[in-house]
């Protein structure tokens, strides 16, 4: 009995650890701030959905029906230099490069259209379910955003889905994912209507870090002005150009520790 009765402590005492540790918080993204490095002209006019920067231009997908476009962008002056209108039905939303083509997402025409980079000429398309909003890609494959809490996985050839992950902050799911970016291992991510930008975690979904990226527009800027939305990492930094839709500028950025003092 006596033989018996410490098995049962040990069991006890197992489980009660058990889920103690079941129960543990997980741990909180990493806070982060935007670090302003310059301001940089940006057509007021655009409705932003897609930023990409590669070899030296700006790529920009642009939203709304009737307005919906696919441009070239001088980063630095922000001149338009070359642009693609979308027929007047579709509603353009997030772009990615892959070597010599574009894919840019529709919103709710489920389809994604295939351009040439160079000359910004239409050479094919995809199907797709649902609505389409972010769009980037990480060396091997497409990541894509649909307005909820997954992001999904797909082929840069067919546009097939490969995959998805839910995407958690601490244990919970964050929706609105929209605008996305893939740099280094990590997926970027605006939150729709906010001023948040998530780092997150492709392999688990879970976020690592949130940036507060409040404040970049002068009061006198907002005027006219929508959500935050556009991410695009410069290549061979840590920097950043960051945008939104209908802003008359663009921001070169770092995304740095809140300091804990």
């Amino acid at each position: 009995m006596r033989v018996l009765a410490v098995l049962c402590g040990v069991l006890v005492f197992s489980g009660c650890s058990a889920v103690s540790q079941a129960d543990a918080p997980l741990p909180q993204p990493e806070k982060l701030r935007v670090e302003l490095l310059e301001t940089r002209p940006h057509d007021p006019g655009a409705f932003t959905q897609g930023l990409e920067l590669a070899d030296g231009a700006l790529y920009e997908g642009t939203g709304r029906e009737g307005y919906s476009t696919l441009r070239r962008v001088d980063p630095v002056t922000g001149v338009v230099q070359q642009r693609a209108d979308l027929p007047a039905d579709h509603f353009g939303e997030g772009i990615t490069v892959i070597g010599d083509k574009i894919w840019q997402l529709t919103w709710q025409q489920g389809l994604a259209l295939r351009w040439d980079r160079q000359t910004l000429t239409q050479t094919g398309q995809a199907s797709y379910e649902g609505e389409g909003w972010g769009l980037c890609h990480d060396g091997n494959r497409l990541v894509m955003s649909n307005g909820s809490d997954q992001l999904t996985f797909r082929d840069p050839g067919s546009f097939a889905v490969t995959g998805s992950v839910t995407v958690r902050r601490a244990g919970a799911a964050v929706g609105n994912l929209n605008e996305l970016e893939c740099v280094n291992g990590v997926v970027w991510a605006n939150v729709w209507q906010t001023d948040e930008i998530l780092r997150i975690d492709p392999a688990s979904g879970a976020v690592t870090g949130t940036v507060d990226a409040s404040g970049l527009l002068r009061p006198e800027q907002k005027e006219g002005a929508d959500v935050l939305n556009g991410i695009a990492a410069i290549p061979g930094t840590d920097e950043f150009l960051v945008t939104g839709k209908l802003w008359p500028a663009l921001f070169r950025v770092k995304f740095v520790p809140v300091r804990q003092d």
